[in-house]
């Protein structure tokens, strides 16, 4: 193990595909027909197939294994945002297209915001019980810090807000999304299949 934080200069193939997603988000946004950014549309599936493959590499990570089943289910936390805890799934306005009932327009709507608030805590309760902030420092000087990883998540953030808030472009904003979420899996990848003081 490093004894300092070190920093990884190396575009690994997740920033490889993340320098692509975020290249091409604009332009791909402006071209590819709006379907593709609706919610449950392609680019969200694929969003769901990646967040899902950092789920398998935290579970099945060679080093701070309860350390990786938090970070898992931080990602299932963020496959439920995605889907709004299933209410784009289930509750589409009939005769619309990518509209949906709120929460408060659903009976018991008020219970999955509950479940979904007490998974959160749950999460936060057992990564503070078990102490698995003590190998936070662990995990971060097993291997340098993967510097692109890092910068095209910001990147993807940046872009997401763009096509949002600016181009008002859902095919932008989910395709930035998905950028940040390459990135970030990558980064799950390189930290958990590192074989040094497993425990």
């Amino acid at each position: 193990m490093n004894k300092w934080l070190s920093f990884d200069f190396r575009l690994h193939t997740a920033a490889l595909a993340a320098i692509v997603v975020a290249v091409l988000c604009v332009p791909l946004g402006a071209y590819l027909p709006v379907e593709c950014g609706y919610e449950n549309g392609a680019v969200e599936n694929v969003q769901m197939a990646v967040l899902a493959l950092g789920v398998y590499f935290c579970l099945t990570a060679r080093n701070h294994r309860q350390f990786f089943v938090v970070v898992a289910l931080v990602l299932v936390m963020l496959m439920l945002r995605e889907v709004n805890c299933g209410r784009t799934l289930f509750f589409a306005r009939p005769g619309t297209v990518n509209e949906f009932y709120k929460w408060k327009e659903i009976p018991y709507g008020w219970v999955a915001r509950v479940l979904y608030g007490g998974y959160m805590a749950g999460v936060m309760a057992y990564f503070l019980y078990k102490r698995l902030y003590l190998q936070i420092g662990g995990v971060l000087r097993q291997v340098g810090v993967p510097v692109w990883n890092v910068i095209l998540m910001l990147i993807g953030m940046a872009l997401g807000i763009y096509g949002e808030r600016v181009m008002n472009n859902m095919t932008v904003e989910e395709f930035a999304e998905l950028g940040f979420y390459v990135a970030l899996v990558g980064g799950i990848h390189i930290y958990a299949r590192f074989r040094e003081n497993a425990d």
